[in-house]
């Protein structure tokens, strides 16, 4: 198969022109969602040498025959409801890119978006795509020190957040102009120039853009979660995501007129992926559910009275709706899927039983769209992440010879000798040429994930490159055995890392998060282990249990790097709250 096509002249069409290109590559997909073969073989990246988001495909849905369809609705936890249509979204933008650009807004002028799951935010996404700014999406759970990284590494000119966050730059340094949007509490005295983000609502309704947007232009930049590392700037163009996203909505197999909903946090790219991209490309309705503590039943009710039809959650939502009353909800989802980690095989059986319909998992990452992943029709293998998907060519490297392998680092190749990415691809990590160049290096993107090809050609996870370790010789996947760990109702979540032994070098070790109702003893933690033996073969024992608190980053994703310098630091040495096999009676053999 071939994802490359001939780039599209696009300077001289009209907006309608340019929305006509892209319905016709959305729309071949839609009509493979049941047909993978067919997807693979007849899919091509509609390639724009101009293209705006906001103005070529967005305006031009609010101006046609769902000019009046729900664009957005959002439900709070007290009762209330806002809805806004593509056409009233359309005109909102609109104001809010001329009000900016009276304000100084230039384009290329980099602008952090700290805010919550609120109209605004979508506004000023939309505003700012119109007039070429560069958005940094950050959660609002940043503090000072994260903010002032965000500011000099992403030099940043403007930040809009609501009263409480902008707060926090009252310690950052830098050249920034605020912008307050209205709240709980009066803007901060900043020392800084405070624009009031309600005077854009006097704005006219009617933008013209200055020139066209070129495709490669920057539209985006993503600071990663930093799991291993310092938070990675990743740098998106008008496509990269705009259009790349083409390949998730093929994944979730969304469809025009549907409600979606995707329990993510603003401020990650997972939140533009299926809160903001997807869902208007397949010219669907978001739909948020703003709550304060999540509650399972709560959320189904929700579901149940907006009539979600396409649902997304990452893992550790799916563990916490399986604890509740599954049937609470009267009509399920057509679609569910789950991304950010793999999904166990005990939460994908469950929810079938409970609404029958199938989670399908999803590989992706900030530096692109989904690559890989169950997709809509197709036999779903437990516990994989399913096959590449149209547009992506997928090889798997074996690190230790640079050769194509049956398990190695899965890697997307480059189109025409490496001199076009893919189009869901980032551009590249800003202002760090040397990691952009390590990880494009041979004509390949390096993905850093390890994974393993079935004889089917389906992929299964095996883990980080800098996670997987070796115990006696052999190579251990940590996710494996912890989809073994939380299959075990004691286990609410767990995160494996190699602790030091004199025999073995290494052996695997479980730090466990128990579920509710459970005592942490001997008991409890033999029950474990020996649950794990039944299901691991010997060289895959887990001879190591501790109770702990998961240190994870702000997005929700375990830190095994934290886990694994603990060990190293203890040199062996036993936690506080650890059992060993060796020493409890009932598994001593």
């Amino acid at each position: 198969m071939t994802s490359h096509n001939a780039s599209l002249d696009s300077s001289a069409l009209t907006s309608a022109e340019r929305a006509a290109a892209f319905r016709q590559a959305r729309d071949r997909l839609v009509a493979c969602q049941q047909d993978y073969d067919r997807a693979r073989e007849e899919f091509r990246w509609p390639r724009f040498s101009h293209f705006n988001f906001g103005l070529d495909w967005f305006d031009v849905v609010a101006s046609g025959e769902r000019a009046d369809q729900d664009a957005l609705v959002i439900a709070e936890a007290d009762g209330t409801v806002l809805r806004r249509t593509f056409a009233q979204l359309r005109d909102a933008s609109n104001r809010v890119a001329n009000w900016l650009t009276a304000q100084g807004v230039r384009r290329g002028d980099r602008m952090i978006l700290m805010l919550g799951n609120q109209v605004e935010l979508w506004e000023v996404m939309l505003a700012g795509i119109k007039l070429g700014a560069v958005l940094i999406p950050t959660t609002t759970q940043m503090g000072p020190a994260d903010l002032q990284d965000r500011v000099s590494r992403g030099q940043a000119r403007w930040a809009v957040a609501g009263p409480a966050d902008l707060a926090k730059f009252q310690e950052v340094d830098g050249d920034l102009t605020l912008i307050h949007v209205p709240g709980a509490g009066a803007p901060p005295d900043s020392g800084r120039t405070v624009l009031d983000y309600e005077d854009s609502r006097h704005a006219s309704a009617t933008f013209t853009p200055v020139q066209p947007t070129p495709a490669d232009e920057t539209l985006l930049l993503y600071f990663t979660s930093g799991t291993t590392s310092l938070p990675k700037l990743v740098e998106h163009t008008h496509t990269s995501y705009p259009v790349g996203h083409l390949s998730t909505l093929y994944w979730i197999g969304m469809q025009p007129g549907d409600v979606h909903l995707n329990v993510a946090g603003p401020g990650w790219a997972k939140h533009a992926w299926s809160n903001f991209f997807t869902p208007w490309i397949a010219e669907a309705t978001i739909f948020i559910y703003n709550y304060t503590r999540f509650d399972a039943a709560e959320l189904m009710a929700q579901m149940d009275a907006h009539r979600v039809s396409s649902f997304c959650a990452p893992p550790t939502v799916w563990r916490m709706l399986i604890q509740a009353d599954l049937t609470l909800l009267q009509h399920p989802p057509r679609v569910t899927v789950s991304a950010g980690e793999p999904l166990n095989a005990e939460v994908i059986d469950q929810v079938e039983r409970a609404w029958g319909c199938t989670i399908r998992d999803g590989f992706g990452q900030t530096e692109s769209t989904l690559q890989v992943a169950n997709t809509p029709g197709q036999p779903v293998t437990r516990g994989s992440m399913g096959r590449p998907l149209p547009g992506f060519d997928v090889v798997l490297i074996d690190p230790r010879t640079g050769e194509e392998a049956e398990e190695g680092e899965l890697c997307l190749r480059a189109e025409q000798s490496g001199t076009r990415r893919p189009v869901g691809l980032m551009k590249g990590y800003a202002g760090d040429p040397e990691r952009t160049a390590e990880v494009f290096r041979d004509g390949l993107y390096h993905t850093g994930d390890v994974v393993r090809r079935g004889e089917d050609g389906v992929l299964t996870y095996v883990g980080r490159s800098d996670d997987v370790f070796k115990s006696s010789d052999y190579r251990i996947s940590p996710f494996e055995l912890e989809s073994v760990l939380v299959e075990h109702p004691a286990v609410a979540e767990a995160a494996v890392v190699p602790a030091a032994d004199e025999l073995r070098l290494a052996v695997p070790k479980a730090y466990v998060v128990l579920a509710a109702g459970w005592d942490w003893d001997e008991e409890t933690a033999t029950s474990i282990l020996a649950s794990c033996r039944e299901k691991l073969p010997p060289f895959k024992r887990i001879r190591r249990i501790e109770r702990i608190e998961l240190p994870k980053t702000i997005s929700g994703k375990i830190r095994r790097v934290e886990l694994r310098a603990l060990e190293e630091s203890r040199g062996g040495e036993r936690g506080t709250e650890e059992f060993r096999d060796a020493e409890l009676p009932a598994l001593r053999t």
